[in-house]
């Protein structure tokens, strides 16, 4: 086997971790409000979640031309398979890193500051670095960082507003009872929206690295790749990062079904705007742990940690700069092979 085939096997392993790693951390978004409140259980929230999230990914096909071409011009051969193959070990450690210490952070901004880093190693030693550079920070990583958990969060402190008022005449117990069985609905749309934008990020990689590798052609997917994508996502989702989901339902918020079950839906909705209206990758994590804190504050008692919401978005900055810097060192030991 040639090393521009061992390289291209590399990166499906390494899109393989990643994609698992993305199921298994952002199930988190999908799951946590459903059990915390206590409309789901564990099981039924993850297999929900799973059915979801695979449909999701499988949809989102259709949609990752658009995204794969905003991203990047990879140079052809070994040198643009190990630009994905760096970015790809960065994001997978830092998602690991993030997990341990139970942070919800996003598997996007992971990625796309891995492959920032990597351009940059490319260019420190004279090597084609990635096309549209600038670009790519400024519409990927900046605007969404900065906007999308800032209109989330007004968005969910919003939608409690009509929720209470739809709910004004029944007594507590019902509402609570007819939230809970609507956060099934919405749980499962959170799910099928996080397919539908993170099943793009694996399928796209994959589809940049057999083109670089020489065995695709510009606008040809394999029947294979959306599947391989959507089975890594589902089967990670089914094991459950549930040390993020501790985070998401019990020290994030305090937080009755109404307002979970409003938080859940903005959450979902913005996904899909940005997936379907837009073309614009949106953070699962971003908008959703954003849209719980504004619904978790719109209610009579604090029921938004503030220090435990200030860290995660200390990691949510972090995590394009951290990523970056892994993706330039593991650029620059892998360089020899190129």
């Amino acid at each position: 086997m040639t090393l521009v085939g061992l390289l291209l096997g590399a990166v499906i392993a390494g899109a393989a971790v990643f994609a698992f790693l993305n199921g298994f951390r952002d199930v988190s978004s999908a799951v946590a409000l459903s059990v915390r409140t206590r409309a789901l259980t564990p099981t039924i929230s993850v297999l929900l979640a799973g059915l979801f999230n695979c449909l999701g990914a499988l949809v989102s096909v259709t949609l990752t031309a658009a995204f794969a071409g905003r991203i990047i011009m990879l140079p052809p051969g070994r040198g643009g398979l190990i630009l994905l193959l760096a970015a790809l070990v960065s994001a997978c450690l830092w998602g690991i890193h993030q997990w341990r210490g139970g942070y919800p952070s996003s598997s996007t901004h992971a990625l796309i500051g891995g492959l920032l880093g990597a351009s940059l190693g490319s260019a420190l030693l004279g090597h084609a670095p990635l096309q549209g550079i600038d670009t790519m920070l400024l519409s990927l990583v900046v605007l969404p960082l900065l906007l999308s958990p800032v209109v989330a969060y007004i968005l969910g402190f919003a939608a409690v507003y009509p929720s209470a008022w739809a709910a004004r005449n029944s007594a507590p117990n019902r509402v609570n009872r007819r939230t809970r069985q609507l956060q099934s609905v919405a749980g499962a749309a959170v799910a099928f929206g996080h397919g539908l934008q993170d099943g793009q990020r694996t399928t796209a990689v994959l589809t940049l690295a057999l083109l670089a590798a020489g065995v695709g052609a510009a606008g040809d997917m394999p029947l294979w790749v959306p599947i391989f994508t959507a089975t890594l996502l589902t089967v990670g989702t089914l094991f459950g990062g549930w040390r993020i989901s501790y985070t998401m339902g019990n020290r994030l918020v305090r937080i009755d079904p109404l307002r979970g079950n409003a938080a859940q839906l903005v959450g979902a909705g913005l996904l899909f705007v940005g997936a379907i209206g837009l073309a614009l990758p949106l953070s699962t994590t971003h908008t959703v742990t954003s849209a719980i804190a504004g619904a978790g504050r719109n209610q009579k008692f604090p029921g938004t940690n503030g220090p435990v919401m200030a860290r995660i978005v200390g990691m949510w900055l972090a995590t394009p700069v951290a990523c970056a810097l892994l993706g330039a060192v593991f650029y620059l030991a892998l360089s020899p092979l190129g």
